[in-house]
């Protein structure tokens, strides 16, 4: 099967750091090409993989001081949006698999290839709901089936949950004494009452995670000032091998949302590596985490707090078991491919 992989530019495809959707892209592309797929990656210039790329940009766009402003960011995306359409009309596949958005929607009828569209955000916020609802019969792929409640009636082919590449990740059977927080600090990630948990506990809790530009306010006011150096200590961003190390040592993965978490690539990566979660029943949790078994879904923090005393019952083994059985990246490339071909025989 010959497939366009459409990928953000934000990113370099692996992210360096922090990408979520850029690491769910080249676990994607490198399963499919040892499936013997033919596939062409569309993403930044800096991007390594065993596809063939096509740059859109020389490099991620984060690397650019500029195009870092706020106000350049939907304008480049446009720019790159173009781009793609372009050599998308230039060249022919059995499929175009799209992982940027709305925009390659917007655009849809510059396109005859048969395209499907992976949701990696929530479906919960106004402008998307508007251009996702015009849009409402075009092929769509959830990350969760809770992804999908604000917006059922769009045309989804199937759930397929994201994936990891086991063999990149290490099982660590016993852990140090801290907590770990993983992700963004931003408000939906709960890095604050991340703090408040392990301080009412009474436990160290080590913190690594991206401050983007639109959460720069929020981390300086309401994040930094709790963070001690102590009890609470920040790291910033981390690549993969510091990401093992600091969820590998960890007795859990404090993790207490705020949002409807479309799916949370953090839950899946401790639990490969044997470390368990803590966080809230929102989103896509009861789908990734089993309450008692790979960690504990709470109600609110008052729980969270009763359940760090007793984290070291979870089998550690058995988070490790779990993730390996249900969100690989062969499982998660065998998922598209069935996407494809139904999106192929649909057109």
């Amino acid at each position: 099967m010959k497939i366009a992989m459409l990928a953000p530019s934000e990113e370099p495809v692996p992210p360096v750091k922090y990408g979520g959707t850029e690491l769910v892209v080249y676990n994607l592309c490198e399963q499919l090409v040892k499936m013997g797929h033919d596939v062409t990656l569309l993403a930044s210039g800096d991007s390594k993989t065993s596809a063939k790329l096509v740059p859109i940009f020389d490099r991620a766009l984060r690397t650019d001081p500029e195009v870092n402003a706020l106000d350049f960011r939907d304008v480049y995306k446009f720019i790159g949006t173009g781009k793609v359409i372009d050599y998308l009309q230039k060249n022919k596949f059995d499929v175009i698999h799209n992982h940027i958005g709305w925009r390659i929607l917007a655009m849809s009828q510059l396109i005859d290839t048969p395209t499907v569209t992976t949701l990696h955000g929530p479906l919960d916020i106004a402008y998307q709901q508007k251009v996702y609802g015009m849009f409402k019969d075009a092929n769509y792929i959830s990350i969760s089936n809770s992804q999908r409640k604000p917006m059922p009636e769009l045309n989804f082919l199937a759930t397929v949950y994201n994936g990891l590449d086991i063999s990149r990740f290490k099982f660590y059977p016993e852990a140090k004494d801290y907590f770990a927080f993983l992700g963004r600090m931003s408000p939906e990630k709960g890095p604050v009452q991340a703090i408040q948990i392990a301080r009412a506990a009474g436990v160290k809790l080590v913190m690594a995670a991206k401050v983007d530009k639109v959460d720069e306010k929020y981390f300086k006011e309401q994040v930094e000032p709790l963070i001690d150096g102590e009890q609470i200590k920040f790291i910033g961003e981390v690549d993969h091998a510091g990401k093992l190390e600091l969820l590998g040592n960890a007795r859990a993965l404090l993790a207490p949302i705020q949002w409807e978490e479309p799916f949370g690539l953090f839950f899946v990566e401790a639990m490969a590596c044997g470390t368990p979660v803590i966080t809230m029943n929102r989103g896509s949790v009861p789908e990734l985490v089993i309450n008692e078994k790979t960690g504990f879904i709470c109600q609110n923090e008052a729980e969270a707090i009763e359940k760090i005393k007793i984290i070291d019952t979870i089998d550690r083994k058995a988070c490790f078991d779990h993730v390996n059985a249900n969100f690989s990246s062969e499982k998660m490339a065998e998922g598209y491919v069935a996407a494809y071909q139904k999106a192929i025989e649909t057109k």
